[in-house]
């Protein structure tokens, strides 16, 4: 699986080629700066793309930018996204078109190998790959009044939270120690109560639930 790696730090760009390879990944660029990503991007073509929010030259936005644009010109580019901080903007933006594998991460689940290996994997399959604490600051958006989410129960809003990380109905399951029949019920009450149509398609419902929790927020 060929990746291209955009990250402005030397030394956490060079953990995360040796990471990638560790694990049977190609690097087919790893790079530093906004115009070098989107080069690399336009020529390389990869599987797929982890890039730094913040690069050179502007040091804001760029890495992502360069992204949506590659993903403009390839829609079912694979991108996944490292920052520092949770910033919903940049979720929203990356979330917005619904197609290829999405994934949003903050730099510290990157010291995680396993985590951040399974991210890149999901992604690169046309997965999700949510950070949790971007999913509950999406959901918090949403939980006051008569809003849709408001109306969820505890143990729905839980299960809600999995299933935008990425998770599937038997990992849900696994996780919460319940059975998947369990899952399927409570998935089937969220998608009622939140006024989606239900599919088996993992990564199309929970982009549909990120896309309407977040739909107010522009």
């Amino acid at each position: 699986m060929r990746v291209v790696l955009a990250e402005d730090l030397f030394l956490l760009r060079d953990g995360l080629v040796r990471m990638l390879e560790a694990y049977d990944f190609e690097i087919a660029a790893a790079v530093e700066s906004g115009p070098e990503l989107t080069k690399a991007l336009a020529e390389l073509r990869p599987d797929v793309a982890v890039v730094d929010v913040r690069l050179p030259p502007s040091h804001t936005d760029e890495g992502l930018q360069c992204a949506l644009r590659a993903r403009r010109e390839r829609p079912e580019l694979p991108v996944l996204v490292l920052s520092q901080h949770v910033e919903q903007l940049y979720a929203r933006e990356l979330l917005a078109d619904g197609t290829g594998g999405v994934g949003y991460l903050l730099k510290d689940r990157v010291f995680d190998a396993e985590q951040f290996i399974d991210a890149v994997r999901r992604v690169a399959a046309g997965g999700t790959a949510m950070d949790p604490q971007v999913i509950q600051q999406l959901l918090a958006r949403r939980t006051v009044g008569d809003q849709p989410v408001g109306r969820l129960t505890p143990r729905e809003r839980e299960v809600l939270d999995l299933m935008a990380q990425g998770r599937s109905n038997t990992a849900i399951a696994a996780q919460l120690v319940v059975t998947e029949r369990a899952i399927a019920k409570h998935t089937s009450n969220i998608f009622a109560k939140l006024g989606l149509e239900v599919s088996d398609d993992d990564n199309r419902r929970v982009l549909a639930v990120l896309a309407y929790l977040d739909r107010d927020a522009h």
